[in-house]
């Protein structure tokens, strides 16, 4: 048994089997054929911030300490959860055995489908293209990643206005930017005429309203 394993046992004894703290605990332990237990159970917690209940301050404290799992990692398996909840919850009904449960997409994989949902860009046939890959086919999450860049490409491609008004806009910003930089410069060196730098700040004004 390796050292965190040990210690998620140590500290599951003397709590009562039937709490929620014990059930967590449980799926820790099985974290690789289980995370959608444990991505449940940690929503719960940190929805109700029940972790102060059991002694720690920060929700990072109690998934650092108490089942030995980073933050990053805490906040991917509570979000997949849910995110099938939400998006899937056909998916959480059906029920997963434990046998089942091994040949089921990881928790990365379905960060990856919840990435995808938030684009903007990509339309519905994509999303679901790329949900068959991960339930259906078992794409992993690099894979599976790989193929959400390239739709996001492909569609910037497909909509060469949308792509101009996103290069529009981040000129323009740079260009706002290096302009109040110059003009702060010339108010501090007064290297060139009031005029000039009140034109300066009318340009900037302008430019603002532009990008508001």
């Amino acid at each position: 048994m390796t050292k965190s394993l040990q210690n998620i046992e140590d500290k599951m004894k003397g709590i009562d089997h039937d709490s929620l703290r014990y059930h967590i605990l449980m799926s820790a332990k099985s974290f690789k054929s289980s995370w959608f237990e444990l991505g449940r159970s940690l929503y719960s917690v940190w929805k109700d911030r029940l972790y102060k209940d059991w002694g720690y301050s920060t929700m990072d404290a109690y998934t650092g300490k108490e089942i030995g799992i980073r933050k990053q990692t805490a906040m991917k398996l509570l979000k997949s959860y849910y995110f099938l909840e939400k998006e899937e919850p056909q998916y959480l009904k059906q029920g997963v055995s434990e046998s089942e449960a091994a040949n089921m997409p990881n928790y990365e994989s379905i960060d990856v489908l919840r990435l995808a949902k938030s684009k903007k860009n990509l339309d519905e046939e994509d999303y679901s293209n790329l949900k068959k890959e991960i339930f259906e086919n078992g794409k992993d999450a690099r894979e599976a990643k790989k193929d959400l860049n390239a739709m996001i490409r492909q569609r910037q491609e497909l909509d060469p206005e949308e792509a101009y008004q996103k290069k529009r806009l981040a000129t323009a910003r740079r260009f706002l930017g290096t302009l109040k930089a110059l003009k702060q410069e010339l108010e501090i060196s007064k290297l060139l005429p009031a005029a000039i730098i009140k034109e300066a700040a009318s340009l900037i004004k302008k430019l603002e309203e532009e990008l508001s």
